[in-house]
Order: structure tokens, then C-alpha cells, then sequence
């Protein structure tokens, strides 16, 4: 059974690695969970083994797994893995908001058993990933290689994230089909949203005319937040919802256009995932 590098891990990294250290702890974990998931169910050894074995840290098994998700014939998989493994040794920040990704989503998606299952599979922990690095290289004036980044993610993940829109720490987008985020959107700390969900402009206007997302929003499945408005700390925007006006702090919001409903939020919604509708009494 491989071990994954995993039985002396420290003495293993390299230089560039080591500087890559609060993720160590989360690599040993994954590796872990691997060998288990091998051990209850052989078919899945290739698989694991391709994900996790013979790289250096999570840091290493992050790149190629993007790499090998997102390669075609205009660039192959080697070459995205070294370009995204430059894009993480410049900005460390790339891999330790991937470990703060991965966890939340372990933590907030009932469906998710480990950090395994998200690593291996869920597309939108994947494309959240990709923009990362695309928004690195937009911000490098590598624009044309963002772009590309870009029209990868959206083919092969059905997520389409404009590389100029800026993402914060612990994002979650659980099932992740056709969510799409415009050019000038901001996404700040500890939100999650679901499928279908779209953060848009109105019209054919330039400048500044996407959504401001604050923190801890929740967003519910097929919502649609439309200019430049913001939704505030710790709001909630119900399912299905199209949003076309600012969002108060705290406030829930439903309907076509969105209104707000019941009491002020008492908690951050995007963290316990209560998609449930505040009591109208």
C-alpha cells in the first residue's frame, strides 16, 4: 500500500514546501483518509493513488489535480501544474485559503464525510481553486492565461468566474453547475451559495457593476444578485430569489423581486447552512 509520503512528511518537503507549512497537518489528513478509502474499497486505489501519491505536499497534489482536471491540447497537464505551482510559491496565501476552502466545505455540506471526497471530486471546490490562480495571473497582467483559466473552468466544471472578481477566504459553492460571477464582484470571507446561482450586471454598462457580497452570506439555490448593490453581513438570499436592490445586514430576503422577510438573522447563515425561512410572527 502506498503511503503517500506521509510517514516522515517534514523531512520530505522541499524548500519551497516548507514555507507552505500550515498545510501539513491537512496533507497528513488527506493521506490518511486515502489509505483508508483504499482499504474499504480497492477499486478506487488508482484513483487515490493518481490524486495523492509521490507529490510533496498539499500544496504539490492541489496543482496536478487542477492540472489534470483542466488540461486540453492547447495546454497540457505538465505545464498547467508547473504554472500553477509558480502561481502558489509567489502567493502562499493560493494554498492556505485552498486548506481554509477545503475544510469549510467539509464542515458546511451534510453530503461531505471528509476532505478527501472535496479534494478528489467536488467541481466547486475545484473552481474556486481555479479562479484563484486566475485572479493571481490577472493581477500579474497575464490576462490572455487567466482568460483561458477561465473558459477551462466553465467547460469543465460549469462555473464561470470572471479572473478580476475577487473571492475571500473559506468560500463554499456546494453542487456548483452554472454559477456564474461577474468582473467586478467581491465575495468576502465565510460565504457559501448554491447551484445556479448568479452574480450579475444589468445591462451592457462599464465599470463597477457587479455585486458586493459581505460576509457570511448564505445564497440560496437559482438566486439571481443583479448590479451594483451590496448584500450585507450576515444575510441570507432565499432560493430562486432575484435580487435588485442592497440587502441589509442580517436580513433575509425572497421573492421575484426580493423582499425581506421575518426577524434579523441572529448567526452568520452561511455557516450553519439554514436555508429554512425566518418565522413571519
Amino acid at each position: 500500500m502506498s503511503n503517500f509520503g506521509c510517514d516522515d512528511l517534514t523531512a520530505s518537503l522541499t524548500q519551497r514546501t516548507r514555507r507552505l507549512e500550515p498545510a501539513a497537518a491537512l496533507w497528513a489528513t488527506l493521506c490518511q483518509e486515502g489509505r483508508n478509502a483504499m482499504q474499504r474499497e480497492p477499486l478506487l486505489t488508482r484513483t487515490i493513488e493518481r490524486g495523492l501519491n509521490g507529490y510533496l505536499g498539499f500544496a504539490d497534489a492541489l496543482a496536478h489535480r487542477l492540472a489534470h482536471k483542466l488540461a486540453s491540447d492547447d495546454l497540457g497537464a505538465e505545464c498547467l501544474a508547473a504554472m500553477v505551482a509558480d502561481a502558489m510559491e509567489a502567493e502562499p496565501g493560493l494554498v492556505e485559503s485552498a486548506a481554509e476552502d477545503l475544510t469549510s466545505t467539509r464542515d458546511r455540506d451534510p453530503a461531505c464525510p471528509d476532505l478527501l471526497t472535496p479534494f478528489l471530486y467536488f467541481k466547486g471546490f475545484h473552481a474556486i481553486q481555479t479562479h484563484r490562480v486566475a485572479h493571481w495571473l490577472w493581477l500579474e497582467g497575464r490576462q490572455h492565461l487567466a482568460r483561458l483559466l477561465q473558459s477551462r473552468m466553465s467547460e469543465v466544471f460549469g462555473v464561470d468566474i470572471h479572473p478580476a472578481a475577487k473571492l475571500g477566504r473559506r468560500i463554499m459553492i456546494d453542487h456548483a453547475t452554472s454559477v456564474v460571477i461577474g468582473e467586478t464582484a467581491v465575495v468576502e470571507d465565510d460565504v457559501s451559495m448554491l447551484h445556479e446561482v448568479t452574480l450579475g450586471g444589468t445591462g451592457k454598462e462599464g465599470g463597477d457593476r457587479h455585486p458586493k457580497v459581505r460576509r457570511g452570506v448564505l445564497i440560496g439555490a437559482g438566486a439571481k444578485i443583479l448590479g451594483n448593490i451590496e448584500v450585507g453581513e450576515g444575510a441570507k438570499v432565499g432560493a430562486g430569489s432575484v435580487v435588485l436592490s442592497s440587502v441589509a445586514p442580517y436580513t433575509t430576503v425572497v421573492g421575484v423581486p426580493a423582499r425581506p422577510v421575518g426577524p434579523r438573522n441572529t448567526c452568520m447563515p452561511a455557516l450553519t447552512m439554514d436555508q429554512s425561512l425566518p418565522s413571519q410572527s
